[in-house]
């Protein structure tokens, strides 16, 4: 493999490394809402600001809050995201081993 080849494969590895940490904050954020913490706190706003524009994202087309009041919004990106993940290094495999 060449050294192209190599450096491929080391940015798909920060992408699905960025990948990766987002889906961290969203089981985060998920475990939060459990708790009800205090909306004031500068790491619930954060996770909020952060997560919240995929929560309406996947909400728009499927209607998610159906279990008592359980939201599988946060699931339903973790299966989302962990495919994407999968796809990228996948693709980035075969990039990296044709060069």
């Amino acid at each position: 493999m060449s050294s192209l080849g190599v450096t491929i494969l080391k940015l798909g590895g920060l992408f699905t490394g960025i990948i990766e940490m987002y889906i961290w904050v969203i089981i985060i954020a998920a475990l939060l809402s459990f708790v009800n913490p205090d909306p004031f706190n500068p790491v619930v706003q954060f996770l909020y600001r952060v997560t919240n524009p995929a929560y309406v994202f996947v909400r728009r087309f499927i209607k998610t809050n159906i279990m008592n009041g359980i939201d599988l919004a946060p699931l339903i990106i973790i299966i989302g995201l962990n495919v994407l993940v999968i796809l990228m290094d996948y693709i980035f495999m075969i990039i990296a081993s044709s060069l």
